[in-house]
């Protein structure tokens, strides 16, 4: 029975094979990795990963296509995880101390609320190789002072060393999807600069809400003026132009 892709689930099936083995050799699978592949599909990138793994956990939320899976692989190494992949608990996958690989091709709807959800298992995890829209990953792996620069660049960046791989064509999708891709690889940092996460979003997201204004007023009802420049900011910079370490001073200055 042919699956029809349901625009509610963001599916564009990758089907080029020239692609799929582009990132599988990005991806480099061993044996005995402990892998997880978010979205799986209609299994296109499943079987190229199987090929190599002893074991391949996939968390899927159609259940249409988790019965394809089910037919397809029956007499493979994989265990499916039905639900949300927002609302997955990833570090239930681990049974020893490995740690998670995780690989998918992203549902472009969710991405970027997916990839925070990840950053909570950050410390479980030794890579993740997304596909996901251009736009996304040009954001991601943004430096201060272009307009790519924002929250999700800084935010990121202060978790996981990032790195654009490559770019993928609609042509490559079934159905086409109206943007190109990219690969993105994401290592996350061991000891990432000393701060609390949630003051380090308060002001990215303060600060950043208000982007085309001086860090003196887009941050004024966090900070004055004397406090800026004691943390070495330039009170008259505007927020695409902060370092990282920047935004992690300003967030300590907000601890108790």
């Amino acid at each position: 029975m042919k699956h029809l892709p349901k625009k509610r689930f963001g599916q564009n099936f990758l089907h080029d094979a020239s692609v799929l083995q582009q990132i599988i050799a990005a991806i480099a699978p061993s044996a005995d990795d402990c892998m997880v592949e978010i979205g799986p599909g209609k299994g296109a990138m499943t079987e190229l990963l199987l090929a190599q793994l002893r074991e391949l956990h996939v968390v899927e939320l159609d259940r249409d296509l988790i019965s394809l899976l089910e037919k397809n692989f029956a007499a493979k190494p994989l265990y499916i995880h039905a639900g949300d992949a927002l609302q997955f608990e990833f570090d239930h996958i681990r049974t020893d101390q490995r740690k998670l690989r995780i690989v998918g091709n992203l549902p472009y709807n969710i991405s970027t609320p997916l990839l925070f959800h990840l950053a909570q298992y950050a410390q479980v995890v030794a890579d993740q190789h997304f596909m996901l829209q251009k736009e996304v990953v040009e954001r991601m792996v943004a430096q201060p002072g272009g307009r790519d620069y924002g929250r999700l660049s800084v935010m990121l960046q202060w978790r996981y060393q990032m790195s654009l791989l490559f770019f993928v064509p609609p042509q490559a999708f079934e159905p086409q999807p109206k943007v190109d891709s990219a690969i993105v690889r994401m290592i996350p940092i061991a000891q990432p600069l000393a701060c609390e996460q949630h003051l380090l979003e308060q002001v990215v997201t303060t600060a950043f809400s208000q982007r085309r204004k001086v860090i003196r007023n887009s941050l004024g009802s966090l900070f004055n003026e004397r406090q800026l420049v004691a943390a070495g900011v330039d009170p008259q910079a505007r927020p695409e132009t902060l370092s990282l370490e920047e935004f992690v001073g300003l967030a300590r200055l907000l601890a108790p």
